[in-house]
């Protein structure tokens, strides 16, 4: 197959194109209804390092990719609430269990929104202040965008009736 036909295929595979300014939000279908997914991309700088974040949203869960510097994978965990206590269970999908770093904001991530979360990050391991920020930026954002549960004791507008 020549190189021309290969391109073509590859052509033909394509559902859409676009591209995306930095902070904008892209969102196929309602996020709340079954297969809803919602996509997130922001940048910041702290503490003298740009941080790139993804926040994918499924209907039951949530990915979100945070790199440092550059677009490099990193560590990818798994996090959900276990049963029956409701803890939080997290595991290193990928990457070396000696580097823990990432596995602390997917703990804290699935106790703030109540949702099983996947976590890819590439933080250096000797940055715990760089991990801090990253997570405030990230909670931050969730909130901002509607994904955390609300605390004990506090009303849901949303849904409080009058």
């Amino acid at each position: 197959m020549s190189s021309e036909e290969l391109m073509t295929s590859f052509s033909d595979f394509v559902v859409s194109s676009s591209t995306r300014k930095e902070g904008q939000t892209n969102s196929s279908g309602d996020s709340s209804s079954e297969g809803g997914l919602q996509v997130t991309c922001f940048t910041e700088d702290l503490h003298d390092v740009t941080l790139h974040f993804q926040i994918v949203r499924f209907s039951k869960q949530i990915y979100v990719w945070v790199g440092c510097n550059t677009a490099k994978f990193g560590h990818l965990y798994a996090a959900a609430t276990t049963r029956p206590d409701n803890g939080v269970s997290v595991t290193s999908v990928l990457g070396g269990t000696s580097d823990n770093t990432g596995s602390g904001i997917a703990r804290h991530l699935v106790l703030k929104t109540g949702m099983n979360i996947v976590l890819a990050c590439n933080i250096p391991k000797d940055s715990p202040m760089l991990e801090a920020a990253a997570e405030r930026k990230l909670v931050e954002k969730l909130k901002g965008l509607g994904y955390m549960r609300p605390r004990a004791g506090e009303a849901n507008t949303s849904t409080a009736q009058c």
